[in-house]
């Protein structure tokens, strides 16, 4: 499935078509995506126990993923997506501007390490 989540997406068709949003859940095997603030139904929320009270809640059902394209981080542009050997990954690329839309989990790690200190980094940056 080329939309993954936390992708940024335009939505093509529907009641909906021109948003833009954030994908909150990708369904592979039924080819779904549920989108924040698209397709907003409601549900009717019963009370399970006498403190509780029923109410009704408005919530985002799922859509097709052929119904919205990814919009590029780099280029501001919604694109259809490509795929690039890089190494011995597969990368999801821009078709407009070839920029890579994976969010790497390497890359997070590498920004968290970088951040904390150990005890005696901190310990040599007061003693300076």
């Amino acid at each position: 499935m080329k939309v993954k989540k936390n992708d940024t997406v335009l939505v093509l068709t529907g009641k909906d078509a021109g948003k833009t949003a954030k994908v909150l859940v990708a369904m592979p095997k039924t080819n779904k995506v549920v989108v924040d603030g698209i397709n907003v139904q409601k549900k009717h929320k019963k009370a399970r126990s006498a403190q509780e009270v029923s109410s009704i809640v408005n919530q985002s059902g799922p859509i097709d993923a052929s119904n919205v394209l990814v919009i590029c981080s780099s280029c501001g542009k919604a694109t259809r997506v490509a795929y690039k050997v890089e190494g011995d990954k597969k990368v999801r690329v821009c078709k407009k501007c070839g920029a890579v839309l994976d969010t790497t989990k390497e890359a997070k790690e590498v920004k968290k390490t970088s951040k904390k200190k150990t005890k005696k980094e901190a310990a040599e940056a007061e003693a300076k």
